[in-house]
Order: C-alpha cells, then sequence, then structure tokens
C-alpha cells in the first residue's frame, strides 16, 4: 500500500526525532536533492550524501527535536513549518518544503528565518 506525501513527511520527522537516521533516510530517494533557500543549487545530492550530513551534524545532538508547527499539503507537496531545538541555544524557526514520487521524498527545500 502506498503512503500518502503527508504520512512520508510525518514518517520522517518521526524518525528524525528518533534520531532514528537508517529510517529516516528510508524516506528518501536514492537521488534526492536537498536545496537551502534561497540557493537555486542542490546543497546535497543523492541518499549517502544526505545521511552523511544528518549523522554528523544532526544526529549526534542529543537535544535534537523538531517540532511540528503548521502543516500545509497540496498535491504530492507538503510544506511544515518546524521549530527545531537542540542545535542551538534558541530553537530555530525553518520551512521545510517536500516533494514526494512514488513514496519518496525526491526533493526538498530548506528555509530559515534567519
Amino acid at each position: 500500500m502506498s503512503r500518502s506525501p503527508v504520512e512520508v513527511v510525518q514518517k520522517q520527522l518521526d524518525d528524525y526525532n528518533r534520531r532514528d537516521l537508517a529510517a529516516f533516510i528510508a524516506n528518501y530517494a536514492d537521488d534526492i536533492k536537498v536545496y537551502r533557500l534561497p540557493s537555486t543549487e542542490p546543497s546535497i545530492v543523492g541518499k549517502a550524501a544526505f545521511a552523511k550530513v544528518y549523522e554528523t551534524t544532526r544526529f549526534n545532538l542529543p537535544a535534537l527535536h523538531a517540532e511540528l508547527v503548521n502543516r500545509i499539503a497540496f498535491g504530492n507537496k507538503v510544506i511544515d513549518h518546524e521549530r527545531v531545538t537542540g542545535v542551538r541555544p534558541e530553537p530555530l524557526e525553518v520551512a521545510a518544503a517536500y516533494e514526494v514520487r512514488d513514496g519518496l521524498i525526491v526533493t526538498a527545500w530548506f528555509l530559515s528565518a534567519e
């Protein structure tokens, strides 16, 4: 049974909060492209590079947690407003937009409040 885009995005958020790298990465396509807006070039390309970034800069932080503040979903796009704690002394406000195809996230765009 195929998961809806919202189910895929919620699953990756739950896996993120558990810092379960294998489960988290399983929600992404092998050729995932990640953009850090406003850049028009991807900052990460490919599942292996994506996993390495999260392994070394996020999932090693014991207090890491992303709180879902708001979600907009339409078609195969899901946009989350998240409040991330455990990265810096103060919470980080971010928007994460996901494009889901065939039950996997194929593109992600991240925009921080700063």
